[in-house]
């Protein structure tokens, strides 16, 4: 997909959920939304420049696929909508749910991933909120799992629409009525379901960590929904830092007078 083009559908996402926010609130929080947003898109402006460089990387790996006929898909004979949803399973288990679960466990990953986590007013932009490097390993591992799996690129292409949707429906200021949303987590990431996440403390900074399919989260013991009221935004280690300040974001993950809980 040309970089024009991906381009073009985060921000068409971007402004779709940005409109619903303002009809639909989740969070009625006073903050400068403009002011808000620049931080975060100068963090997703560095990501599209990193997607320069795996776009190629990306290109090689399916050319070589294409010759040597390598990967899972190639042991199974099945219909085509079967593969395809095998294929997005695969890559929601390796690409996001585990990805995402070593971002929070292993520290100098959590480091990096704080950037995300530093949000105090996590809306659309917030999904864009990522330090380069925590994107470089999130990339490293969509990769791996398109090698394990020798998909062809027609499904990478599938996977990576619906990544981008969800990433923006989850993060968005939106409400949907209360019992919709819980019943739809039991299968798919929800607004809601994501915001717990976002809580500023633990244990709920270290839950539902899945993009797109919710069942992860359920079967490895790692999903929680509550009242979304005792929500609170941001990270207790960084609460101190200007949230929206980019050079300081960008140099969180090594500022030395944050003091990281011990992990892996």
């Amino acid at each position: 997909m040309p970089v024009w083009m991906k381009a073009g559908w985060v921000f068409f996402v971007l402004t779709v959920f940005w409109i619903l926010e303002g009809y639909y609130k989740l969070v009625f929080t006073k903050y400068n939304k403009w002011k808000h947003a620049k931080t975060n898109l100068i963090l997703l402006a560095f990501v599209m420049l990193i997607n320069l460089f795996f776009g190629i990387a990306t290109a090689g790996i399916f050319l070589w696929l294409d010759n040597s006929n390598f990967g899972l898909l190639q042991l199974i004979d099945v219909p085509v909508w079967l593969e395809l949803l095998f294929s997005l399973l695969v890559l929601d288990l390796i690409a996001q749910y585990f990805v995402h679960y070593l971002l929070h466990k292993v520290q100098w990953m959590w480091r990096l991933h704080t950037v995300h986590h530093s949000d105090k007013n996590v809306d659309v932009t917030t999904g864009t909120r990522h330090h380069p490097f925590d994107f470089i390993i999130r990339e490293t591992f969509a990769l791996i799992a398109v090698v394990i799996l020798g998909m062809p690129i027609g499904f990478y292409l599938f996977y990576r629409i619906l990544s981008v949707l969800f990433t923006y429906f989850t993060h968005a200021n939106i409400a949907l009525p209360k019992k919709f949303d819980k019943t739809l987590s039991f299968l798919f990431v929800t607004p809601n379901m994501h915001k717990f996440h976002h809580h500023y403390q633990m244990p709920w900074t270290d839950k539902n960590f899945g993009n797109m399919f919710a069942i992860w989260d359920r079967l490895f013991g790692t999903f929680v929904y509550a009242d979304t009221s005792k929500i609170k935004y941001g990270l207790d280690i960084t609460d101190h830092t200007n949230d929206e300040d980019i050079l300081g974001q960008l140099k969180l993950p090594f500022n030395k007078t944050i003091h990281y809980k011990n992990k892996l």
